[in-house]
Formats: C-alpha cells, structure tokens, sequence
C-alpha cells in the first residue's frame, strides 16, 4: 500500500483519510460540515449525502481541486470564517468561499473554476424539503459568481455515494436505492437540530 500524499495546510489535518482499495489510491472521506482540497494526482474525496449538498469544485489548468458537504445555505455572514471544520463551514456560504478561497490560493484562478453539484435528496419523511432548499441556493452561487456548472445530479428521494477526483474533475455517484441501516438519516436528522440550536463559532462535535 502508498503513502498517503503529504497535506499542504494543516486546516484538513482532522480529514480521515485512507487508502481506498477499490480504487487503488489514497482518499479523504468527509462528513457534514467539512471541507477538503487536494492537491495530489492520485488522490479522491468521497462522501455520502441525503438532504447535504456537495459541491465539486476545481480547476482543469492548476490540476487542483475540492469537494465541501454542507447542511443549509446560510448562517450568520458577520461571523469570521473557521477552519476546514469549523461550524461556519456548514453553511452554504461560508463552505462555497471557504473552498474556492482554497483552490485560490493553490494557484487556481477564479474564472478558471468548474463545479459539479450532488445531492439535496428529500430523504427526511415529514420534514421540509432541506435538499431543495440547498440545490436553489448553490445554483443561484454560482450564478452571482460566475462560475462554470458542468454537471449535477441533485433531488430525488436518494441518498448518495459521490467519488470526486480533484485533479481531473470526474466525478462518480452511486444512488443508495436501499439503505442498510438508518444511520445516514439519524446523522442528518441530529447534525440539523444542532446546527439550529448551537452558534456559529468553534469546532461541531459530529459523534
């Protein structure tokens, strides 16, 4: 098995990262609130997402790019932004400038940037369409921003599996048409009550 690929920034030093073995390489798997850039060739994110959105984002010409996961499309915007983990990170806002921010300071050039979105799925029985809530507010991102939409997968009552590999921008996503356990859904039930109830400001305990 490979070394893992060195981090450039500390700020992703929380990011549970393995080798993935179907995929023969090292990977980084991010949960609701986080955020991770990479800049190695080899090296993919993943993540699974019901109501979240993730945004894919990354440059073709600096061969370097990121994926975030985040829960609802804004938050308090007076606040300063936080780390990679920070619970200002798991709003819309702040987890769209906190990655671009990233990919900009790597080299990669705002005009340059290209986004793929997953998720938003309604996937939370009896409760208000949050997926909906987060595909209006990304799409309408990246119309203020201008920048490029190349592809999306987004709605449905599925939850997914999403492969990102930042440094060519292919993406893989798999529909979870039957879950195993409630796990995901218990996880985002749980991670909305807390980002409801606690301010923005230090780390979110997740487990």
């Amino acid at each position: 098995m490979a070394a893992l690929p060195e981090l450039h920034d500390n700020a992703f030093a929380h990011i549970n990262r393995y080798w993935d073995r179907v995929h023969a390489c090292p990977a980084a798997k991010l949960l609701p609130g986080e955020c991770y850039v990479s800049v190695s060739e080899s090296e993919l994110i993943t993540t699974v997402l019901g109501s979240c959105v993730s945004a894919c984002v990354w440059s073709p010409q600096a061969g370097v790019g990121g994926m975030n996961h985040f829960m609802l499309p804004d938050g308090d915007r007076d606040r300063g932004w936080g780390p990679a983990t920070s619970s200002a990170t798991r709003y819309g806002t702040y987890a769209m400038e906190f990655l671009i921010n990233e990919l900009l300071k790597l080299g990669a050039r705002r005009e340059d940037l290209r986004i793929k979105m997953f998720g938003g799925g309604r996937v939370m029985a009896g409760m208000s369409d949050v997926g909906m809530r987060n595909i209006l507010f990304l799409r309408q991102f990246m119309r203020d921003e201008g920048v490029a939409l190349v592809a999306e997968d987004v709605g449905g009552p599925w939850p997914r599996k999403v492969v990102f590999f930042p440094a060519s921008g292919r993406a893989r996503v798999k529909k979870l048409v039957a879950l195993h356990n409630n796990t995901l859904l218990d996880r985002e039930q749980d991670y909305r009550r807390r980002l409801e109830s606690e301010p923005v400001g230090g780390d979110v305990e997740l487990f």
